[in-house]
């Protein structure tokens, strides 16, 4: 026993180790979006070697790239949110744009130089481009506003896929309530482009966390839980590059949020219950009981900095506690067939048969018919869940950003998630990385995955 519990706290821990140490260069799993464009003058020629500086509004983390010989530079993997892009050149006066990033995005942006001092600061007014010309990735876009004001029911955000053309929700599924269910996945069956629902690919900060079925992740309930901690997430729909995988219908591709220079967060609590809701026509014409059913979501989630422009930290707790009447409908001998009088006459109840009868429940009122009767009840199914969500991000000094989110649900599903994302524009000897060669350094998939499952195993 003691050496169980030994193994469930090492477990978790081994997972973020690993994760952290044993990091890789792989070009498979880009969870953030990628800036790229061409540095040129009046000319139209390209400026080599002009020095691209992308600051984060709201984390004050900056990363510089410098341009190739034909004045081309690419950013990868950068989180989604608003930047400011300043590009400076020798002989050249330096540029300033904004530009918001969206999750998984592939933007562009053409700077046009003009000559003057460094010193000198033209700002430039981008409009968001109308169509994206560097990919031919069908794709739509469900951002955090979205996600917090739309309403949700059991607040799950994988419904809101729906509102992307060519995502259905597949209604004909069996109920939650069945045990049958846990064949199929209890998460959202989605079809994405008329394909299987079992063909799609959700990711959550780089990390595919489809379930046993290959199905949408969801809890006993079929909601994913967490609403408050994703930023915002993005549906592929078709023509998406080999880089996300493991999908021939659509990527749904989540990011969660992380913490900022300034303090944010809320605390919240939804109710549902039966003593407001009114009985239907059927249920009063039948004399069914109305089925009780309570659910309770409460949580908070919170962020900020640990150390200013460097360090920062976000964490969402929710919990669920529901208990639902399950509502089922059995045959039982009605009362007078249990006394004996039948509607074929009358018969003597024999003592032993009694005794069986008294076994039976007795039929509901106003259901009985001839020597039948039903007998209607609603049983309680009680689901208590917890669901935890936990990132740091940090920034070190040669210009690498990590970030490490470990998610955990307890205890119905018992399912833990934990990912590590690094980014770096600079080599070990300070020099920015040239365009040429991008670096996203995210921990070795095959580790990752056999370190989770040994983590749930255990």
């Amino acid at each position: 026993m003691h050496r169980r519990k030994v193994d469930k706290i090492l477990a978790p821990l081994l997972v973020l180790v690993f994760s952290l140490f044993f990091a890789v260069s792989i070009y498979s799993q880009v969870t953030g979006a990628t800036l790229s464009g061409t540095v040129f003058d009046a000319s139209g020629g390209g400026i080599p070697g002009a020095t691209i500086s992308i600051k984060n509004t709201a984390t004050g983390i900056s990363q510089n790239f410098l341009a190739d010989s034909a004045g081309y530079y690419t950013a990868p993997n950068l989180i989604p949110g608003t930047y400011d892009v300043a590009v400076r050149a020798k002989g050249f006066a330096t540029v300033v744009s904004a530009v918001v990033l969206a999750v998984g995005a592939q933007q562009q942006l053409n700077v046009p130089m003009k000559i003057g001092e460094t010193s000198q600061t033209i700002q430039v007014s981008l409009d968001a481009p109308q169509i994206d010309l560097t990919t031919s990735t069908l794709t739509g876009q469900v951002e955090s506003q979205t996600i917090l004001e739309l309403p949700l029911n059991g607040r799950d955000w994988t419904s809101l896929a729906t509102l992307n053309p060519g995502v259905n929700l597949i209604e004909t599924q069996m109920d939650y309530s069945g045990s049958a269910r846990g064949n199929r996945g209890f998460g959202a069956e989605l079809t994405i482009s008329g394909q299987r629902t079992t063909n799609n690919n959700y990711r959550l900060d780089g990390v595919s966390i489809n379930d046993y079925a290959n199905s949408g992740p969801g809890n006993v309930i079929g909601a994913a839980l967490g609403v408050d901690a994703i930023q915002e997430f993005s549906v592929l729909t078709g023509g998406f590059s080999a880089e996300y995988g493991k999908a021939s219908g659509g990527v749904v591709n989540a990011i969660t949020k992380s913490g900022t220079n300034s303090f944010h967060g809320d605390v919240y609590e939804f109710i549902r219950n039966s003593a407001l809701d009114s009985r239907d026509y059927f249920s009063r014409s039948a004399s069914t009981p109305l089925a009780q059913f309570r659910r309770n979501q409460f949580g908070a989630a919170a962020g900020g900095p640990i150390i200013k422009d460097k360090t920062f930290i976000f964490g969402d707790y929710e919990g669920f506690r529901q208990a639902k009447g399950i509502t089922t409908a059995i045959t039982v001998p009605s009362d007078n067939a249990r006394a004996g009088n039948l509607v074929g006459g009358p018969v003597t109840v024999d003592p032993a048969a009694a005794a069986e009868l008294a076994m039976f429940p007795h039929a509901t009122a106003g259901t009985s018919v001839g020597d039948k009767g039903k007998f209607i009840n609603s049983g309680l199914q009680i689901v208590p869940e917890n669901f935890y969500t936990f990132r740091v991000d940090t920034s070190f000094q040669g210009k690498t950003t990590c970030s490490e989110l470990t998610s955990l649900t307890t205890p119905t599903s018992r399912s833990r998630t934990a990912s590590t994302t690094c980014s770096s524009s600079r080599i070990p000897d300070g020099r920015p990385w040239r365009s040429e060669k991008p670096t996203r350094l995210v921990p070795p998939l095959a580790i990752q995955r056999a370190l989770v499952s040994a983590a749930v195993t255990r």
